[in-house]
């Protein structure tokens, strides 16, 4: 059992300085480089959830853990929202089919709570979907836990006027125009709503076998740090021994070596 920290991280503190932040997130990927070595020899099977308000920076912490390990062992899950099809299934049907084999840590970028959460505030679902969800959660999580799956689940929060400042950012800088949409408009209005909703997901679903870890995430890159070094601490990898390979020696140039590929369509230099 983790000890719970005293107050929220970064309270009082000024902004972290960029190069601070990546000396320190260096370490951390370092780590994840070790994880990753460790879940693929163990064998083992992760599951994390990223869930939090909208702008809170879901999407930046998962691209910080996942920008320096294998896609192949760290799987980013982004799931669009469900076609006829998908409707028809049992509910948690459609996040299962992207549960961890042996090997593999999955990162949900929201998951199987966005039946508490925006289905509950927008009315996508009906109130005894949201009931029943509620009521059968906590043992779905006990049978993925009991299964030998590392279950972690984080909730980033941030406050209200800087959803605001971030939702404004969004809209002046066309590289975030893909991240905006109605959904987002009407998390940032509805925000009373959406804490409501928030309360009662969280209070009837944290268990001491699947607990919650609340991130503070008005100071996005000390989050992030916060967020990687606590499910580090969370997972009991050790780090394994790994054969270093040396690098070769290039075989002979034979006689008839071609140095040049043929220059078909050569790609111009436009940054002279």
């Amino acid at each position: 059992m983790t000890k719970k920290a005293k107050g929220k991280p970064g309270d009082g503190l000024p902004k972290m300085k960029h190069k601070r932040f990546e000396a320190a997130l260096y370490d951390l990927q370092v780590e994840l480089t070790r994880l990753q070595a460790w879940a693929v020899a163990e064998g083992a099977r992760v599951i994390v959830v990223f869930e939090g308000r909208d702008t809170a920076g879901k999407g930046g912490v998962i691209s910080r853990i996942t920008q320096r390990v294998s896609p192949r062992v760290f799987k980013h899950v982004a799931l669009p929202k469900p076609s006829d099809r998908e409707k028809s299934q049992m509910y948690i049907q459609r996040y299962m089919a992207h549960f961890p084999s042996a090997g593999e840590i999955v990162l949900f970028d929201r998951s199987w709570y966005n039946r508490a959460g925006v289905e509950r505030v927008m009315g996508f679902c009906s109130d005894l979907e949201y009931e029943r969800f509620m009521r059968v959660v906590p043992f779905i999580e006990r049978e993925i836990v009991d299964n030998g799956i590392v279950l972690l689940k984080y909730f980033l929060d941030v406050s209200r006027d800087e959803q605001r400042r971030r939702f404004q950012a969004r809209i002046d800088d066309p590289l975030k125009h893909w991240k905006l949409s109605p959904m987002d408009r009407e998390s940032v209005r509805r925000w009373w709503d959406y804490s409501s909703a928030y309360h009662e997901m969280i209070r009837n679903t944290d268990t001491d076998y699947a607990p919650w870890y609340i991130v503070p995430a008005d100071d996005k890159r000390r989050a992030r740090l916060n967020l990687i070094s606590h499910m580090l601490s969370q997972i009991p990898y050790e780090k394994v021994a790994t054969d270093l390979p040396r690098v070769p020696k290039t075989q002979p140039k034979p006689r008839d070596a071609k140095t040049d590929l043929p220059a078909v369509h050569v790609v111009p230099n436009v940054f002279d």
